[in-house]
């Protein structure tokens, strides 16, 4: 028998914040925040689907989270791991996978001048405008990977903006090596070669090696992750997301 994986979104697709949860009943901890609080919350429904795939599968995250995110979630999981937007690929022992981070690296020092470019433009926009929200780079393990913005009053209409004023000019204006996901309260830019499809592909190849021919599922509730859930086998879309609302509940 074929064996199975599961490439799956954490935030948003396996568990949400109290915000976000439809139905407030019997929620437990999933995530926490690093001083220790709740951060995120499963649902009883959530919780007998992670059983249900669990039992037939080997499922594999597929996160934007960086390592010290990912430590603090709470399922409990035993095999590779992928991790900031594909940047970071974790062995099933936990180490990193040196190969796939030398490569990684030397994409990501490329691509950080543009970064930091983009970054003092989107700045200088809020100096300017007087909007309150500043840039962040995100790097991790000594590479770094993309900016963020978040809205400081969660208007995400603000992010909205800046991604048309901004972000999107700037990207036309010869700058094609960069991208742009925005989801509720994050606007994030990221390098092309930045991409969770290439991690996935480069795990299922590897566990290809280790098996033979298997069977991949991806799962995700952003546009982003639509990527890497299209070159999988079979595809999975919780309801009530970015992605479902593209897809299924646009029909």
């Amino acid at each position: 028998m074929l064996k199975k994986f599961l490439f799956a979104d954490l935030d948003d697709t396996l568990f949400q914040t109290l915000e976000k949860c439809a139905v407030r009943e019997a929620l437990e901890p999933a995530a926490y925040y690093s001083n220790g609080s709740i951060c995120s919350y499963t649902t009883p429904a959530q919780r007998a689907f992670f059983a249900f795939v669990s039992e037939g599968m080997t499922v594999i995250p597929t996160t934007a989270r960086s390592l010290d995110a990912f430590s603090r979630v709470n399922l409990g999981f035993t095999s590779y791991v992928v991790l900031n937007f594909g940047g970071i690929i974790l062995q099933p022992d936990g180490s990193i996978e040196r190969d796939w981070q030398g490569r990684m690296h030397g994409l990501m020092t490329a691509a950080l001048p543009g970064l930091q470019a983009l970054a003092a433009h989107i700045d200088a926009w809020a100096d300017k405008t007087g909007y309150g929200g500043r840039t962040r780079l995100v790097e991790d393990a000594g590479t770094p990977f993309f900016i963020v913005v978040k809205d400081p009053d969660k208007v995400h209409g603000n992010l909205e903006r800046i991604e048309r004023e901004v972000v999107l000019p700037w990207i036309a204006d010869g700058n094609g090596g960069y991208c742009v996901h925005r989801n509720g309260n994050n606007l994030a830019i990221l390098p092309t070669s930045l991409d969770k499809a290439n991690a996935v592909a480069y795990v299922t190849e590897r566990l290809r090696r280790e098996h033979g021919e298997i069977v991949t599922f991806g799962m995700g509730d952003s546009r982003s992750d639509a990527r890497f859930m299209a070159d999988c086998d079979y595809a999975i879309i919780p309801r009530r997301t970015q992605l479902s609302k593209l897809t299924v509940e646009a029909l």
